[in-house]
């Protein structure tokens, strides 16, 4: 799994970059629910943007060479709890 960037925030929308870092420096943050989070959003703006849904999984498998198709598929449209 690829390390997220400790020094930026990719939950800077929900959190503030201070209160990241300590929650990364105790080891309170998933880093595998961020990364779903991040190719859900990167998904709805490409969606947004007309790409279709192929395509917009296509394009997030450059981002994460390592997720296959149906993974990043089952990521961005399982239902969040």
């Amino acid at each position: 799994m690829q390390n997220l960037n400790h020094s930026s925030n990719p939950l800077a929308e929900l959190i503030n970059d201070e209160l990241y870092s300590l929650l990364i420096s105790r080891g309170l943050i998933d880093e595998k629910s961020v990364r779903d989070y991040i190719i859900r959003k990167k998904f709805k703006d490409l969606r947004a943007q007309k790409v279709s849904a192929s395509n917009a999984i296509e394009s997030l498998r450059e981002d994460y060479p390592y997720l296959q198709f149906d993974t990043i598929r089952k990521i961005v449209y399982q239902p969040r709890n």
